[in-house]
């Protein structure tokens, strides 16, 4: 991974299951032009591996913190990601 890229592993607790939240976080990704994968955790927190240029992910993060209309986020945890695991485009799993 080039200098100017990154890869973060997010955990986006509060009310972001039942809300779309998923479905939003990909397609904020895509316009971004970011990398990664999004799921639901069984502990109710949404879980997303984002991966691309520092300040796509610096403002996926910004937008993780607000969520979707229906969303109430109470904390956004990142944690940097080994590159082996970033998928080539954005993707909704489990």
């Amino acid at each position: 991974m080039s200098d100017d890229h990154e890869a973060v592993l997010v955990r986006v607790r509060g009310r972001v299951q039942g809300v779309s939240f998923r479905v939003w976080t990909r397609n904020e990704a895509v316009r971004l032009g970011l990398t990664g994968w999004v799921r639901n955790e069984a502990d109710g927190s949404v879980a997303a591996l984002i991966a691309g240029p520092k300040a796509a992910v610096a403002a996926m993060i910004e937008r993780l913190e607000r969520g979707p209309p229906a969303a109430s986020v109470s904390s956004v945890e990142t944690q940097p990601a080994a590159p082996a695991e970033i998928p080539r485009e954005f993707r909704i799993t489990g």
